[in-house]
C-alpha cells in the first residue's frame, strides 16, 4: 500500500480530490513580501504579490500545509492572508481608515501557532465583527516577530475593543496588545497605541 497524504491507499485519495470542496463564507488571498533584498529607490509594496486566492477549507489546508508557515519565511520578509479584493495596504479604501491590533512574539513555535489560529479563526468567521476585519499580516524579523490583525474602521472603538478580546482569547494569551490607527503609522515612525486589552 502508498500513503498519500494521510490516505491509505491511493483509492482513498482519489475519492478524497472526489468530494466536494468545504466552501468558505468569504474568499481569502495570501500576499508575500519579502524585503530582505531591497530595491535601491524601490517604493514600499512593489514587492508585494499575491500568491494564491482560496475558497474552500481543503484549498487553505493543502496551502498552508506547503507553503504558508511562518519558519518557512526569510527574515524581513512578510506573509499576509486578506480577504479577497482587499490589497493589504493602507491605500486600499478598506484598510484606509483603519488599524491593526499587534501581537509580538520572540518565540518562533509560539509564533507558528498563533499565526495558524489566526488564520482558521478569521477563515471560520469566528469574529463576531468579522465583516470589520480586512486581514491579518505576519512579519517575520531577526529579534522579534509580530502579528497584525488589520481592521476596516479604527474610530469605532466599540468594535475594535471587542476584536481584540476576541483576538486575544483565540491565542490564549494574557500579554496586553494594542491597536494602533493607520492615519498614525503613515506620519510617524513609531506609532501611539490607541487601545489596549
Amino acid at each position: 500500500m502508498v500513503e498519500v497524504s494521510g490516505a491509505e491507499t491511493v483509492e482513498e485519495m482519489k475519492e478524497i480530490q472526489t468530494q466536494q470542496p468545504n466552501l468558505l463564507e468569504n474568499e481569502w488571498a495570501f500576499w508575500f513580501d519579502n524585503q530582505s533584498k531591497p530595491k535601491v529607490g524601490a517604493a514600499w509594496g512593489s514587492s508585494l504579490r499575491k500568491a494564491f486566492t482560496f475558497h474552500s477549507i481543503q484549498d487553505f489546508w493543502c496551502l498552508y500545509d506547503r507553503v504558508f508557515k511562518p519558519s518557512k519565511l526569510p527574515e524581513k520578509s512578510d506573509f499576509h492572508l486578506f480577504r479577497a479584493g482587499v490589497e493589504p495596504k493602507w491605500e486600499d479604501p478598506a484598510c484606509a481608515n483603519g488599524g491593526k491590533w499587534t501581537v509580538i512574539s520572540s518565540n518562533k513555535d509560539g509564533l507558528e501557532t498563533m499565526w495558524l489560529e489566526t488564520l482558521m479563526a478569521l477563515i471560520g468567521e469566528q469574529f463576531e465583527e468579522a465583516e470589520e476585519i480586512c486581514g491579518v499580516v505576519v512579519s517575520v524579523r531577526q529579534r522579534q516577530d509580530k502579528i497584525a490583525l488589520w481592521t476596516r474602521n479604527a474610530a469605532n472603538e466599540a468594535v475594535q475593543m471587542s476584536i481584540g478580546r476576541k483576538w486575544k482569547e483565540i491565542l490564549d494569551i494574557t500579554d496586553k496588545i494594542s491597536y494602533s490607527f493607520h492615519d498614525d503609522s503613515k506620519r510617524e515612525r513609531s506609532t501611539k497605541s490607541r487601545y489596549v486589552v
